[in-house]
């Protein structure tokens, strides 16, 4: 009896799942196919393919733009933990010992994250603008020379500010959220034994929550794959391609050049990167810390 009722839960359980795995197949795993489908062909304007083998690939390989946007994302990749989920960590801490105003540090380090990215990146364009921006514009104030702030040199750093900026208070909220798992009891012994703050953050605090910022980890750094918006509103990519990231480049080379043969290429050359490094970031963390149960 137990093995046929075991039988029909597990249709049930299916029946419950194919929705949700139609829409996975449709709008994720076709996709991903009919790209990898479309790297073997050659064909501008998506008109007459002509089929190349592994043409595409070859190029990928020698393509200086693509190496450059690769090192870009992996600069980005660690801005965004260090950055990103360590001001999100330490914000959450800090906000997590005082006694009175939570929901208010709260609300303003998420509120940034409502924002379009689209929107942002038009408003720090308007900050970087040599004639008129802001950030020159204190500079004149100061009597001080206005400063060229999306040349070669530092283009990449000012799409990353934002972008950066931008998530902190995501990371924020899921920290603080899991500080308040952590029992009471355990820091009321704590400081029974003598622990000052610093030591019950380090021996209680973060070990508990060790699970919660490895997930933050591996989104930070899945989630730099996929920076397009912010970067192709301040700067395109440029100057010089020196913004450049692999989300920027493959939209460039599909809606731009129209080249959909490579820039399928380009694409799925991010989804391979982004399974290698998230596997990797998975293993090589691995599963420590503490439990709380």
């Amino acid at each position: 009896m137990e093995t046929i009722k075991f039988k029909k839960d597990k249709k049930t359980i299916f029946l419950f799942l194919l929705p949700a795995l139609l829409l996975w197949s449709i709008f994720l795993f076709y996709p991903i196919i009919r790209s990898f489908y479309k790297t073997f062909f050659f064909a501008v304007h998506n008109i007459n393919p002509e089929f190349i083998g592994l043409d595409n690939y070859i190029k990928l390989l020698n393509d200086p733009v693509v190496w450059l946007a690769t090192k870009n994302t992996f600069i980005f990749m660690i801005a965004a933990v260090v950055f990103q989920v360590g001001l999100g960590i330490l914000l959450a801490v800090f906000v997590d010992l005082i006694k009175y105003g939570k929901n208010f540090f709260r609300t303003t380090f998420f509120f940034p994250i409502v924002l379009s990215a689209a929107s942002l990146g038009l408003l720090f364009r308007l900050l970087y603008n040599y004639d008129a921006g802001l950030l020159n514009s204190i500079l004149k104030l100061l009597e001080m020379e206005p400063v060229l702030w999306l040349d070669a040199q530092k283009a990449l750093a000012m799409v990353m500010i934002p972008t950066i900026w931008q998530y902190v208070g995501f990371y924020f909220v899921i920290i603080l959220t899991a500080l308040t798992k952590i029992p009471n009891s355990l820091y009321e012994v704590a400081e029974i034994e003598g622990a000052n703050t610093f030591q019950r953050v380090t021996k209680i605090t973060l070990p508990l929550i060790f699970q919660d910022i490895r997930v933050c980890i591996v989104l930070a750094i899945t989630g730099t794959l996929k920076v397009f918006d912010m970067v192709w509103v301040i700067t395109a990519g440029g100057p010089f391609d020196s913004s450049q990231v692999l989300g920027t480049y493959m939209y460039s080379t599909v809606f731009q050049r129209r080249l959909f043969g490579y820039g399928s290429t380009i694409a799925i050359f991010i989804i391979i990167l982004g399974v290698v490094v998230t596997s990797l970031t998975n293993k090589f963390i691995g599963d420590r810390g503490v439990s709380i149960d």
